[in-house]
């Protein structure tokens, strides 16, 4: 398909703005090309001409368009990039810290040699010891059984109280802001009661798997070490498990974290750009993300794949849980994606991480027997959702660790947003359709 047209000049054939030319392209209305700096995009001459001899397409009923222009996220029918570089290679060569560090800047980190006596100055993902003391004295006040993403929707602000340059906006100052946060959130949470000693990557026999809710200890044994050279995908380990991790099983943890770090204007980047458009601070932007992804269609939707593969005695059990989730009208969690057709690529690469890591998990053993009743009544293909519900219910992690696991990594995404929002124009300002009553006459 010759790509030859700008966008300066398909939007202007379409009489359309050029948010709007790209909004057709995220709906599939028309095709794209690049330029080889991969940086603008072309349009076909002829498929451009028969859309303006068409008119401009109707959107369905209640649909809207909101297209925003950004240099961090691209998604394809079949794959997700960062930056330009494939998402699910960076999940298995790259840590969390250094695809955050590509996400924000554009580039990854580089390696500095610290001598021993600096160590401490360079600690860069590393919460205040403030920070920490107001995070934890806020989540320690919570009933006991509360969830792990409740605990950090109350830990964000509390440590943001302690955080007088928060409203500085520059870029080094987010940034600074951004590892203080990330660090804060893991290491604010409270360490798993003790459940056994199981084999790593199993749940403890004679247990309800994986554990139950965080409690509410407060002592200091209740905080696992929070080493800012440990990496955080090792520090949130310790605070969803409370067994050592079998290497395989935290390099899957890892590559969760790098596959959920973003996924370009999902519902909770939208809402955390918004905020961010009117210069909220990163600690505001971060807080309006986690209440977006708290959405049961959102980031939600892992603790109902949780939920569903707990449901089942052992995989034999399977079609009886799935039929009855079916029977009562409700679609089976962590399936089907609106962007991958095809199927998730993320899931793809973290179920075949799982795989290697614990073959003979009776936990995976009852994900497999899901994924075999689901495909045989030609149900959609698993999302990430189910992925990293698989892998908290393998690694015999808390309840609710998936929705811990995403909101702490795409923390990374809502902040890479937020830097782009800051330097914007303006406010992002979407406008309604207004479908009310009409306008009274007074007599």
């Amino acid at each position: 398909m010759p790509y030859s047209m700008t966008a300066a000049e398909a939007a202007r054939r379409l009489g359309v703005k050029q948010a709007t030319l790209y909004a057709y392209v995220s709906r599939g209305v028309l095709g794209r090309g690049k330029v080889a700096d991969g940086r603008s995009s072309l349009f076909d001459p002829d498929e451009v001409e028969q859309l303006a001899r068409r008119g401009r397409p109707r959107r369905p009923a209640g649909a809207v368009d909101i297209t925003v222009e950004s240099a961090i996220t691209e998604i394809t029918a079949d794959s997700l990039r960062f930056r330009g570089l494939d998402a699910t290679r960076l999940a298995v060569t790259r840590t969390f810290e250094e695809v955050a560090e590509l996400l924000w800047t554009g580039e990854f980190p580089r390696a500095q040699a610290v001598p021993p006596a600096r160590a401490a100055a360079h600690a860069i993902w590393q919460a205040t010891p403030a920070a920490l003391a107001a995070g934890r004295a806020a989540q320690a006040a919570l009933p006991a059984g509360t969830l792990p993403l409740e605990r950090l929707q109350v830990i964000v602000p509390a440590m943001a109280a302690t955080d007088s340059l928060r409203l500085q906006l520059d870029p080094s100052a987010v940034l600074a802001a951004a590892r203080n946060l990330i660090a804060g959130m893991v290491d604010c949470l409270p360490a798993p009661p003790c459940s056994g000693s199981a084999p790593p990557g199993s749940a403890p026999p004679g247990s309800a798997p994986p554990g139950s809710a965080l409690t509410n200890r407060t002592s200091a044994t209740s905080f696992a070490p929070s080493a800012s050279g440990v990496p955080i995908a090792g520090r949130l380990w310790s605070r969803l498990c409370d067994r050592r991790p079998a290497p395989e099983l935290l390099r899957a943890l890892s590559a969760a974290l790098v596959l959920l770090a973003d996924h370009e204007l999902a519902a909770s980047t939208l809402a955390a750009r918004v905020a961010a458009s009117v210069r909220a601070d990163p600690y505001a932007v971060v807080g309006t993300g986690l209440g977006a992804m708290s959405g049961a269609l959102h980031g939600g939707a892992s603790l109902g794949a949780e939920t569903l593969l707990a449901a089942a005695r052992g995989s034999d059990d399977v079609p009886r849980v799935v039929g009855e989730l079916l029977r009562r009208g409700e679609k089976v969690p962590g399936f089907g994606h609106f962007v991958y057709q095809g199927g998730d690529p993320r899931a793809v690469l973290l179920l075949g991480l799982l795989r290697r890591a614990a073959p003979k998990s009776g936990q995976l053993a009852v994900a497999e027997a899901v994924l075999a009743e689901v495909r045989r009544k030609s149900l959609p293909e698993p999302n990430i959702d189910f992925a990293v519900a698989t892998l908290a219910r393998v690694a015999g992690m808390v309840t609710g660790a998936g929705e811990a696991v995403f909101a702490v990594a795409r923390t990374a995404g809502w902040i890479a947003h937020a830097l782009e929002a800051y330097a914007g124009d303006g406010p992002l300002r979407p406008r309604a359709v207004y479908t009310g009553r009409p306008a009274v006459v007074d007599p």
